[in-house]
Order: C-alpha cells, then sequence, then structure tokens
C-alpha cells in the first residue's frame, strides 16, 4: 500500500469561465500542484531530483474524468496515491473533492526521465518514499 496525500485548493475567478464554473484545463493545474506538494512533503522537489539523481519525472499520459463541475470560491481537497510502479514509471490515482464529493477523478502515468528525456530507473529514494 502506498501513502496518501491530500491538497487543498481555493477556486479563484481566474481559474473559471463566464458562468464561473471551473474551466477543464484548469483541472491539471490543480492534480500536477498537488503532485508537487506530494514530493515537497517526502523533503523532496523536481529540482532535487534533477541535481542529486539526474532525473526528472514527466506525465506520459493522463485519463480525467470530469464528475460534476466546481465553481468560483469552492475549496477543494486533492488527494494523490501512488496506483503502482515498475522499473521507470509511476501510475497515481488522483481524486478532486468538494467536501465530502467527488468531483473529479484522474489517473497520471508519470515517467522518470534523464535530462535527455529517456528513461531511466526510478531513483531509490523516490521509490521508498512513496511506501
Amino acid at each position: 500500500m502506498f501513502k496518501k496525500f491530500t491538497h487543498s485548493v481555493k477556486v479563484y475567478y481566474e481559474d473559471t469561465d463566464f458562468g464561473g464554473v471551473v474551466y477543464y484545463a484548469n483541472y491539471l493545474k490543480y492534480l500536477e500542484r498537488a503532485r508537487s506538494e506530494s514530493l515537497y512533503s517526502l523533503g523532496l522537489s523536481n529540482k532535487k531530483l534533477l541535481k542529486d539523481y539526474k532525473s526528472l519525472i514527466i506525465v506520459r499520459s493522463c485519463h480525467v474524468d470530469y464528475i460534476k463541475p466546481a465553481f468560483f470560491e469552492d475549496i477543494l481537497l486533492i488527494e494523490s496515491q501512488v496506483k503502482s510502479m515498475s522499473n521507470t514509471s509511476i501510475t497515481m490515482n488522483q481524486i478532486v473533492k468538494r467536501k465530502e464529493t467527488i468531483i473529479t477523478k484522474a489517473e497520471i502515468v508519470l515517467v522518470i526521465v534523464n535530462d535527455k528525456g529517456k528513461p531511466v530507473r526510478i531513483p531509490k529514494i523516490l521509490k521508498d518514499s512513496f511506501k
């Protein structure tokens, strides 16, 4: 079983369309922030992974289900949890909630690459930190 991480975001006017509904592409930003905050909570960062382990985390694919809309000034909670890991990739499930209501679900596949974009093994520190 892998650790679960949570991160909250407030919906600002700039995140919404004319009707006050969160524009769909902004969910990708929220999910990215939550993944970054997960790394920070482990004492890691993308800069540290690059500097110390010559590794970058990139998004290979994402599947997003928009279940219900979020609105201007909503407080959203994003739960992130690793679903599985291979030698070079991490599959992460992310759920966006408004209070207890699930409004968006995403499955993100991340690949670990070197500074030339070639897939490399997940650094042990990263693999161990998610457990």
